[in-house]
């Protein structure tokens, strides 16, 4: 994958970003926090994704510091010199600072290391600083700035690998992953953020160690993913996963999709049909403001999951899926549950998938009002993503399809927002309230109310708004007819 000139167009010449590094170090935040500890002893440095990003012209609002004073004593530096300090990652060696506007993290120098069947790091301080670049993930997230005297470090050839487009451990991937097994998943999520191709040692590496993933927890398995999703190529993220063998164990759904074709029975692609569906709902999210939207990309990534299960060959060469929204819609449930998803997550996912094909047969024959109030009622907050996804889920190479399925999907967000206009459609309730279905009736609460609620909720769908006094005598119909 050679396609990161986009990043590296605007990326500034090494004379330039060095100079914007000595910049950095001059701020005043800097020189007084490297003041600071050079005065007490200790060495401080500017480490990983801020001196990266300098390279890649790129803003950070995260400053991070690995310094040789171990965690009592860089509180002991910070008391009285900081507006603000809390010690919440003391265990990990990490401090954090407030100083005016700004947060900082400041770290002790590590050199962690897995036990075989933990899923946390052992803990280890260190007290050099080349040491603790050489632990690191990757090259390029190995580069430091020594403060207060802006000294750029790069042991292991970090800005080349920007340069080369390029995810490369400092040292042997073998021992890194080992380290920490999650860098695995990293080095995906890189690949989509930046758009680099995985150096081919490293890579070689997370397919003989891709097993190794299942001794980290969940939840920072559900991090990584969730920042691959969130990068401008997640394509080329998702491809790593696959091809690597660690979306087998991490969300094994993905490469089922890549289902066998043979010679009388075709079907399209469902692995390559996915991948350009994520694509595609990143671009139609940005149209409805759903940019970088994790719920939408999420559900694009599973909305197919459930044809493995229900793929059935027909007589003829045909191939049918049928109610592969509902099995998919309980699958991705069950694997974000896995991942330790929240729930709101899950439950907006589940609804996606399940609403996904909904459309499909609105191009064959334009639906009713009562058909589109039901589809804004079943969809509810989640219908500008289901507007997005639906749109994403178009693949064919066929224009006239595609144009024939954009256009009936154009006329029926028409109609939504003209009966949205006319109905208050994204509010829609029975025309009477259950307090006056109780005065109507005579009851008291309990089931028989909702009974009662849920068959006006239906009149309303079915026939748009009734007056009070029609509502009323269509309610005392239904009653005494039951």
């Amino acid at each position: 994958m050679d396609d990161f000139t986009g990043i590296l167009k605007f990326m500034p010449t090494v004379e330039e970003a060095l100079a914007n590094l000595q910049r950095t170090s001059e701020s005043p935040l800097l020189v007084k926090l490297g003041t600071l500890f050079t005065n007490a002893g200790y060495e401080l440095a500017l480490v990983g994704g801020p001196v990266r990003d300098a390279f890649l012209g790129r803003e950070t609002n995260d400053l991070d510091f690995a310094t040789s004073a171990d965690p009592d004593q860089i509180l002991a530096v910070l008391k009285g010199n900081v507006d603000a300090h809390w010690d919440i990652g003391r265990d990990y060696g990490t401090i954090g600072a407030r100083m005016g506007d700004t947060t900082v993290e400041i770290t002790t120098y590590r050199a962690d290391q897995y036990d075989d069947d933990s899923r946390k790091p052992n803990v280890v301080f260190g007290k050099d600083l080349n040491d603790d670049l050489f632990r690191r993930d990757f090259a390029i997230n190995a580069m430091a700035l020594r403060l207060p005297d802006g000294v750029f470090v790069d042991p292991f050839s970090g800005l080349q690998d920007l340069l080369d487009g390029l995810i490369r451990t400092p040292g042997k991937p073998e021992d890194s992953f080992s380290d920490d097994p999650l860098r695995m998943m990293r080095a995906a999520r890189f690949a989509s953020q930046l758009g680099f191709q995985i150096h081919e040692d490293t890579f070689s590496a997370m397919k003989a160690m891709a097993e190794r993933i299942e001794i980290v927890s969940a939840e920072r398995i559900q991090g990584e993913l969730s920042k691959l999703l969130l990068g401008a190529n997640p394509r080329e993220g998702l491809e790593a996963l696959v091809d690597s063998g660690l979306a087998q164990i991490v969300i094994p759904e993905l490469p089922a999709l890549k289902l066998e074709i043979d010679e009388h029975h075709h079907h399209k692609d469902v692995y390559q049909h996915t991948l350009t569906v994520v694509e595609q709902a990143i671009d139609y999210g940005k149209d409805y403001g759903l940019e970088d939207d994790l719920v939408l990309r999420l559900a694009a990534l599973t909305h197919d999951i459930g044809k493995p299960a229900t793929r059935k060959l027909e007589a003829g060469g045909a191939v049918t899926f049928y109610h592969h929204d509902v099995v998919g819609s309980k699958l991705a449930t069950k694997r974000l549950r896995e991942l330790k998803f929240d729930n709101d997550t899950i439950k907006a996912v589940s609804r996606l998938i399940e609403l996904h094909l909904r459309f499909f047969g609105y191009s064959d024959q334009p639906w009713s009002d009562s058909a589109i109030r039901r589809y804004v009622r079943d969809a509810d907050e989640q219908l500008l993503r289901l507007h997005a996804l639906t749109r994403a889920d178009v693949t064919t190479r066929n224009q006239k399809k595609s144009d024939r399925l954009a256009h009936a999907y154009d006329d029926l967000e028409k109609r939504i927002a003209i009966l949205a206009e006319q109905e208050e459609l994204n509010a829609i309730r029975p025309d009477l309230s259950g307090e006056e279905i109780m005065e109507i009736l005579g009851l008291t609460p309990g089931p028989e109310v909702g009974e009662a609620y849920r068959y006006l909720l239906e009149l309303r769908l079915d026939e748009g708004p009734l007056s009070e006094e029609e509502a009323k005598s269509r309610l005392l119909a239904w009653w005494q007819s039951r």
